[in-house]
């Protein structure tokens, strides 16, 4: 900060301008009972150990599910990112999906 005078400092506002418009929220699922579940994951950070800790618990949780693992889209991060991204909306439609965890690691 650039001090102006012995009470005055110029001030910068941390947060930048909005990128993109905020949207409403898809409509959550009434049940998961029989809902087919995908997992997306970026490869970064224990999805591997996390995943199958999930399905058990919402297995356990909810009757009927099915379950489409991360590797079936590929990574959400890295070189291929942008295609798997891209590609994404019409892979949920064609497999069906009603509801995806998306995993990603710092």
């Amino acid at each position: 900060m650039a001090k102006r005078n012995s009470s005055d400092y110029a001030v910068v506002w941390p947060r930048s301008a909005k990128a993109v418009e905020v949207k409403p929220l898809a409509k959550r699922l009434d049940t998961m009972e029989g809902k087919t579940v995908a997992f997306l994951w970026d490869d970064l950070f224990r999805g591997d150990e996390i995943w199958p800790i999930l399905k058990q618990e919402l297995s356990a949780r909810y009757t009927g599910l099915s379950f489409i693992d991360h590797d079936a889209f590929g990574s959400t991060h890295g070189d291929e990112e942008h295609r798997v991204l891209a590609e994404l909306p019409g892979k949920i439609k064609s497999m069906k999906i009603d509801a995806v965890v998306s995993g990603m690691g710092c």
